[in-house]
């Protein structure tokens, strides 16, 4: 084999290497662009199961507040009465449900924090996402840019000169022209 025909095929050989690492790297940010995604739906679902126990607590909370005032009025019909052990009986039904009430406000409390905080965060992390995922779409398109072999700008300065004899090469060659500058 001649050494140029070598010398051809590893540099082909090597600008398929530099191609394919190119798009080894858009992969790897698609990827993580993608499990950052996953990671903010992971949340809003969080925040969406917070919401639903808090609704269920809070019709939970409905209910038993209806219940603590149907015994309260047992209770005091009962006292009017003088009927103490029938008094003593809705009482002892009515201690666990206020308890149970004061445990559900804890939780409600824990549950809005909790929610408080993941809102927080998500909205955080779903800006972060949008400026990500702008760079991942600039970084994958310059990798595309760079496998078709694009020139980055070259910052060359176009002279006076340059444009006047541009401009007489232009005038020279309009249909009509006599090729005297006028």
């Amino acid at each position: 084999m001649k050494l140029l025909t070598r010398i051809a095929i590893l540099l082909k050989a090597d600008a398929h290497g530099v191609v394919e690492s190119l798009e080894d790297r858009a992969l790897l940010l698609k990827q993580h662009l993608r499990e950052a995604e996953l990671e903010l739906d992971r949340k809003r679902a969080r925040i969406e199961a917070l919401h639903d126990e808090c609704r269920r607590l809070h019709e939970v909370e409905a209910t038993g507040g209806r219940e603590m005032q149907a015994l309260e009025e047992d209770i005091g019909l009962a006292l009017a009465g003088g009927k103490d052990d029938l008094a003593r009986f809705a009482i002892r039904r009515l201690l666990p449900r206020r308890h149970e009430a004061g445990q559900r406000h804890v939780i409600q409390t824990r549950l809005r924090t909790e929610i408080d905080t993941l809102a927080a965060q998500l909205a955080t992390q779903q800006s972060e996402f949008e400026v990500l995922r702008g760079r991942v779409r600039l970084a994958v398109a310059r990798s595309h840019d760079g496998a078709f072999g694009s020139l980055p700008p070259s910052g060359y300065e176009v002279r006076d000169e340059e444009i006047e004899i541009e401009l007489l090469r232009r005038r020279q060659s309009a249909p009509g022209s006599t090729g005297e500058p006028s």
